[in-house]
Order: C-alpha cells, then sequence, then structure tokens
C-alpha cells in the first residue's frame, strides 16, 4: 500500500525500487548516451597516467624530501650518466681479432681457385675473396716466394711478398685489406672486389720474383 502524504496526497512514484532501478539502467544502455565516451585507446591511456601518477605518488612519499627530493635523485642520476658518456665516449662494436689466412687442412693453391670460382658462381662474393686471397698466398709459397708459415695473416704474407714482387706492392696491399674487411670487419664483398683480386693472382702467376741480395749470391 502506497504511503499517504500529508494532506492525503499518494507519492508521485509509485512502482518498487528493483524494477526501477532496472529499467533506469535499461535506459541509460541505450548508444544515444554514449556517444561521446572515451575510446578504448583513451581509456587506456587514462588509466596508464592514473598508474604513473600513484607510482610517482608512491615514490615521493618512500624518499627524503618527498616529490622534491624525488626530483633530485632523477637528476643526479641523469648527471652521472651524461658524465659516464661523456667519460667513455659512444660504445663500439669491437673487431674481430685478426687470425692467419688458413682455418682448415693444407689445400693448394689450384683448390683454393677452384673453390673460389665456384662461389664466384654462386655470386657468394665474400666466400669467393677469402678463397681467392688464400689462392694467391698458398701459389706464392709452392713457388717459394713465402716461405710456408702457419698463422700467417695476410697482412703479414702482402708485406713479405712485396719485397720481391714489388711491382705488385699496391695490389697486394689492397687485396690483404680487403680480405680483412670482409673476414674481420663484416663487409660484404662484391663482384668487383673479387675480379681485382683474381686480375691480381693471374699477373703474379705471370711474374718473375726480383731476387734479393742473398738469394743473388747463393745463384753465383
Amino acid at each position: 500500500m502506497a504511503t499517504l502524504l500529508p494532506g492525503g496526497e499518494e507519492p508521485p512514484v509509485t512502482e518498487p525500487r528493483l524494477p526501477a532501478r532496472e529499467a533506469a539502467e535499461r535506459e541509460l544502455s541505450k548508444p544515444m548516451y554514449h556517444e561521446n565516451d572515451p575510446g578504448l585507446f583513451q581509456r587506456a591511456l587514462t588509466r596508464f597516467w592514473e598508474w604513473v601518477d600513484e607510482l610517482f605518488g608512491a615514490a615521493s612519499g618512500a624518499t627524503p624530501g618527498g616529490a622534491l627530493g624525488l626530483v633530485v635523485i632523477v637528476l643526479v642520476v641523469l648527471l652521472l650518466v651524461v658524465a659516464l658518456w661523456w667519460r667513455l665516449g659512444t660504445p663500439q662494436r669491437t673487431p674481430a681479432p685478426e687470425g692467419g689466412l688458413f682455418d682448415d687442412r693444407p689445400r693448394s693453391a689450384a683448390e683454393h681457385r677452384k673453390a673460389a670460382e665456384t662461389h664466384a658462381l654462386a655470386h657468394r662474393w665474400t666466400e669467393a675473396v677469402q678463397e681467392r686471397m688464400r689462392a694467391v698466398v698458398r701459389s706464392l709459397e709452392e713457388r717459394t716466394v713465402l716461405e710456408p708459415r702457419p698463422g700467417r695473416t695476410a697482412d703479414e704474407a702482402a708485406a713479405e711478398a712485396a719485397t720481391q714482387l714489388p711491382g705488385h706492392a699496391d695490389g697486394l696491399r689492397a687485396a690483404a685489406r680487403t680480405f680483412d674487411d670482409v673476414t674481420y670487419g663484416g663487409r660484404a664483398a662484391d663482384e668487383g672486389a673479387y675480379l681485382r683480386l683474381r686480375d691480381l693472382d693471374l699477373a703474379l702467376e705471370r711474374t718473375k720474383p726480383v731476387l734479393s741480395g742473398a738469394d743473388r749470391g747463393a745463384v753465383q
């Protein structure tokens, strides 16, 4: 029974409370009431900034001096990072240590040339350059221009061979530099690099070494 108001009037709403709430929820769920609601991204962004604010508030509460103390600590850390960066410089990749030319079983110059040509036909120019440089050095060893020596580097081979093949000193140094760049410097060779090394190999085959003074005395 509805409760009478003073004067004998009935209350304006006589519907039970639960059905009234359900009716209000149905009404408010209509799309017309949500046209201006923030999207999913906006809600996520708002929640993120609320989380940052809570985190900053917790950190400032645990830091001596509150928020000001936290700001001072952050500035000190940034200054330390800048000082270390200035002192140590930009981090750089450490180059791989230079090793020897030959790292597997001994092979002849002809075998290295064959392997180089196989790589070249497949356009694997880095491997072709490496094998052709090994062919150059092995050929010089077979011709006794260089003494066979395990662990010899490309630079050492070029410098030693240049004393008896002075006309090709520049080419030998360039070949050794190319070998080091693709083997230890992480660079990729191209067809031009391989062709220059192949031409050097063929030219060295046609060049007679210049005898040193000791060698000329032994021949006489």
